[in-house]
């Protein structure tokens, strides 16, 4: 029900999808899902102008991906108007210009992690501030416990993204979910569009509750046993995470 409600919030009929050719039930699915995703992240004022993506990998088509149309607000993405890509940026279906420079960490991330189907990387208030803190995100809360065993750093070097930065930041992150860009952002990736929208959402309450403390050497840490079962209390969903949540924020889009 809530997908025919998603639809019709985009004001998409079958011709308009009959437009972009053949589409399969599942990349179909994952434009909604992609789209949704970048409404949401408009309403949780994570978007930085026409800069920043989030990125999904087209089912069943070996190193395709959606992404937003450079130029566009997030608050502009439709389920129509989202480009396919390879990953190296270049366009195998829909009008352009994408933001070649942005997709340098796409599309390095989505190559080398194959399980990294939709990746986050925002520009938000929060997590730059809180990746210019020499500690990084400590386990103040039970959002930030979430990344526990979970979160890698990659230290800025400037805007260009070379080829040899790709390969440190991808060395960085290795396995992690979650990753901060010192000076610059966050980067998540997830299994399923929920659950990169679930594990930004978590990431970005961690940073901003640790932002609130004004003195970190006044505080009491849990212990890190505690901490290391809270987060394997947080994970025990495993890739499941944000699946149950999902429904919830389509209606918080529909109904604002």
């Amino acid at each position: 029900m809530l997908t025919a409600d998603i639809e019709n919030y985009f004001s998409i009929d079958k011709q308009s999808w009959n437009r972009l050719g053949a589409l399969s039930s599942a990349e179909i699915q994952t434009r909604i899902d992609l789209a949704t995703c970048y409404r949401l992240a408009a309403k949780m004022n994570w978007d930085d102008g026409i800069y920043t993506h989030i990125s999904a990998a087209v089912p069943n088509e070996s190193n395709a991906y959606l992404i937003n149309q450079f130029g566009l607000r997030f608050d502009e993405v439709t389920p129509l108007n989202l480009v396919k890509v390879d990953t190296k940026g270049n366009i195998l279906q829909g009008s352009g210009p994408v933001n070649i420079s942005g997709f340098a960490i796409h599309g390095a991330v989505h190559a080398a992690r194959k399980d990294a189907l939709c990746i986050f990387h925002l520009h938000n208030e929060s997590s730059i501030a809180l990746s210019a803190q020499i500690r990084g995100l400590l386990p103040l809360s039970q959002h930030a416990m979430r990344f526990y065993q979970d979160i890698a750093y990659h230290p800025y070097q400037g805007l260009a993204l070379s080829s040899q930065e790709q390969k440190e930041l991808i060395a960085n992150l290795s396995n992690k979910k979650a990753m901060l860009l010192k000076n610059h952002g966050s980067l998540i990736c997830g299994v399923t569009i929920q659950q990169a929208f679930y594990l930004m959402h978590t990431l970005d309450k961690a940073c901003s509750i640790q932002l609130k403390i004004l003195d970190l050497n006044s505080i009491a840490f849990p212990d890190d046993q505690v901490c290391s079962r809270t987060f394997d209390q947080l994970c025990m969903d495993g890739d499941l995470e944000g699946q149950i949540e999902w429904p919830a924020y389509q209606r918080w889009l529909l109904n604002s």
